[in-house]
């Protein structure tokens, strides 16, 4: 895979988690002041860096072949469930993510949980704020020490990791709002294509499958997942049409 490619993977991940954990950031952060809540990012920024750093050098030990069926498998895992996720949305068997819903949500509970301040720092914004970047991050680190140890290359990947993140909190902290114009399902759609199809690819190399093309078997994958999330897509939501029917008519005739 070319550095492009990698970093674009990195890149598109992280802006992800990071539009998630900038609206809690911002909730709290708006809700019950800045100091805190900042306080909780850095904490929880340095525990990520952390684990890169463990997690990066650790895999660089298992042989190359082991480490592309691990890979592999543990980004199929995910990028599975991220495109499952995405059919679901697609279709209408799962509401679409909305940003704007979870601001005001988190908002609310921010305004509710009162006084929590000791010795000049707020507990509930630290934690919150903690708690939200260190749990969407991890993500995160995964991506980049997966991508990048693979590819022997952990710097690039984090470069992207950290570029994604640097023009989400700069966009969501100049406009002190959730990044709800942003197509968030349609990024995680493309980022559980990237994942499922580098997983397919990096594990069936690390069992021994020698694939036709080299590098450019990467883009047949990403064409059959993306054909058969489509068609799966099209299936399902002629399936909640035909389900929706019967409820509707039970509802017009009482």
């Amino acid at each position: 895979m070319s550095g492009v490619f990698l970093f674009l993977a990195s890149f598109l991940a992280s802006a992800v988690e990071g539009v998630e954990a900038l609206t809690i950031v911002l909730a709290v952060g708006v809700s019950r002041g800045w100091r805190s809540t900042l306080l909780g990012v850095a904490a929880a920024s340095a525990a990520l860096a952390a684990v890169v750093l463990v997690l990066g050098p650790a895999l660089t030990v298992i042989p190359i072949r082991g480490l592309r069926v691990v890979v592999g498998g543990l980004l199929l895992v995910f990028g599975l469930q991220w495109l499952r996720k995405a059919i679901l949305r697609a279709s209408g068997f799962k509401a679409l993510h909305d940003e704007e819903a979870i601001y005001r949500r988190e908002t609310a509970q921010a305004a509710a949980a009162g006084e929590t301040s000791r010795a000049s720092m707020d507990w509930y914004s630290f934690t919150v704020a903690f708690k939200g970047v260190l749990l969407e991050g991890l993500e995160v680190a995964f991506i980049v020490v997966t991508f990048g140890s693979n590819q022997g290359n952990i710097p690039l990947a984090a470069a992207g990791a950290v570029a994604a993140i640097v023009v989400v909190a700069i966009v969501g902290l100049r406009v002190r709002a959730p990044l709800g114009r942003v197509p968030e399902n349609t990024l995680k759609y493309a980022v559980g294509l990237l994942l499922t199809t580098f997983g397919t690819f990096w594990a069936a190399e690390g069992a021994g499958v020698s694939w036709p093309g080299s590098d450019l078997a990467l883009l047949v994958l990403l064409a059959f997942y993306a054909a058969a999330s489509w068609i799966l897509v099209r299936l399902l939501t002629a399936r909640h049409a035909a389900l929706s029917l019967p409820a509707a008519g039970t509802a017009a005739g009482r």
